[in-house]
């Protein structure tokens, strides 16, 4: 035996160390985490690899990949099988992929990483793709455990509610881990111990590659686990410690139902970093955030909301309720109520909605009103202007202080092409208005209510292009009279009418 005590860590004692230490581990020391994501998930029923399936509109595996670019690591090695081109496609260069042709289980997995794992690496971690939720300083002082101990390995284990179906974790005198008994093999006094293991290693790599070519498939499974290689490390007198982490953290996906389960447990999670960081969420359980979405303090998010991707929120905003938000910006003081905005920009003070659409390329300054039922597309709306309510804005200019009223709408596709339409600061266009584009309003100009605009309207002109209104005196009842008579004689003069 190698070293000093066994040693058993806690998360919470391991913290204070990193932020003394850092993230990297010794310079002599080479870091590979190895992410298996070779089996299918036959019980997701799905055309699509498991480890694609989306948590927080973000595929499981990158969440993985997200947390390891947090962690000091050498080298990354995806193991592939079944629909592998799906998922080598997904992971693209941001790891070294190795192929298990056949699922023969964990330990078979590990030998399918062996040939691409380099050289100079001394610890080796073991990850799986379906368990998204692990952070980075775990993982972290899962390494910085086997290390700082010298052992040969560190497990991740978690106090769980119901053990029931897991591998139970027995404690060495030490502290450290003596045996894992799967239940089948437990005794009644082990089945009632809540310590698990999670199936999350760092091993020493020498050690991985000694004793994985001596696994053996003697299981009911006729598979190769890695948890032997725990047992053979400690018939040998090896030392193996824990590091404890939370259940949530831990939570794996083999069906659609723990999907939906681990987005629950992210999504609260999410929530509660953002409210830690000055961000008012009124209902986090109905509020939806993704990952990468960034928010400012004193903003205030009703129920209802949805943030997706690359998100920016300001400060001092008011988000919902029922907003669904996508790759935007929204500056500081604005409103988005209500409404669907999509890869657009929301000028400072702004308010948007309730009911509004703006679809992609919309720009909109600040201090605009996008009212009820405005639909804003590819457009730039200026500082101030107003498109108070049913309209409709695509490919267009406005300028500054402009007001666009109710029904109107620019005209910007003949059919076959789309044509811009733009038009001047401090305009004014009435109600029921139709710009043809391509058309060009000036600043300053006015343009009627009911005016279908043809023609380009020049800096202060006045446009008004309706019929001319024709007004007949004393002619309503006279006209419903010669109606009620008409109505009569198709009923063959019975006197009945009908309307």
């Amino acid at each position: 035996m190698r070293g000093g005590p066994a040693l058993s860590l806690n998360l919470s004692r391991v913290s204070a160390t990193l932020m003394k230490i850092g993230c990297a581990g010794g310079d002599d020391v080479g870091r590979a985490v190895v992410l298996l994501a070779a089996g299918l998930g036959t019980r997701m029923k799905s055309k699509r690899h498991k480890v694609l399936h989306e948590v927080l509109g973000k595929p499981m595996l990158l969440h993985l990949l997200d947390e390891l670019d947090h962690l000091a690591c050498d080298q990354r090695i995806v193991v592939v099988g079944q629909l592998r081109e799906q998922v080598q496609a997904l992971v693209g260069d941001r790891a070294d992929i190795a192929v298990q042709e056949q699922q023969f289980g964990t330990g078979d997995a590990v030998r399918a990483a062996l040939p691409v794992l380099r050289t100079d690496i001394d610890t080796v971690v073991v990850l799986y793709g379906d368990a998204p939720l692990i952070r980075h300083e775990t993982i972290q002082a899962l390494c910085d455990a086997r290390e700082e101990a010298h052992a040969a390995a560190a497990v991740l284990v978690a106090e769980v509610r119901r053990p029931t179906g897991l591998g139970r974790v027995v404690r060495a005198a030490d502290g450290g881990v003596e045996r894992i008994v799967e239940e089948k093999d437990a005794s009644p006094e082990e089945k009632q111990i809540r310590l698990i293991n999670t199936g999350i290693y760092a091993f020493r790599a020498e050690d991985l590659r000694r004793l994985i070519p001596a696994l053996t498939p003697d299981n009911a499974q006729g598979e190769y686990y890695l948890t032997d290689v725990i047992r053979l490390l400690r018939e040998a007198g090896e030392r193996v410690v824990a590091v404890e982490a939370e259940e949530d953290e831990i939570a794996s996906v083999n069906d659609r139902a723990q999907l939906a389960e681990v987005e629950r447990i992210l999504r609260r999670r999410i929530c509660e970093r953002w409210m830690r960081d000055g961000v008012t969420i009124v209902d986090p359980d109905r509020t939806w955030i993704g990952v990468d979405v960034r928010i400012g303090r004193d903003t205030v998010i009703w129920p209802g909301t949805v943030l997706q991707g690359r998100t920016e929120i300001g400060e001092d905003c008011v988000i919902g309720p029922n907003a669904r938000i996508r790759d935007s910006r929204v500056g500081d003081g604005a409103t988005v109520e209500a409404s669907v905005v999509l890869e657009s920009d929301i000028g400072s003070g702004s308010s948007v909605g309730p009911f509004a659409y703006l679809r992609p390329g919309s720009r909109i300054g600040e201090r605009v009103k996008i009212g009820d039922f405005v639909e804003v597309k590819n457009s730039v709306i200026g500082d101030d202007t107003k498109v108070s309510h049913l309209a409709y804005v695509g490919d267009a200019d406005i300028g500054a202080r402009t007001n666009i009223a109710c029904g109107v709408i620019t005209v910007n596709y003949d059919g076959e092409r789309k044509h811009r339409t733009v038009v001047g600061s401090d305009s004014f266009i009435g109600c029921n208005v139709n710009l043809i584009a391509p058309v060009t309003v000036g600043d300053g100009a006015y343009v009627c209510a009911g005016t279908t605009v043809t023609d380009d309207v020049p800096e202060d002109g006045f446009a008004i292009g309706r019929p001319r209104q024709t007004t007949k005196p004393n002619y309503v009842r006279a006209w419903k009279a010669r109606r009620r008579a008409r109505l009569a004689a198709d009923l063959g003069g019975s006197g009945e009418t009908r309307e």
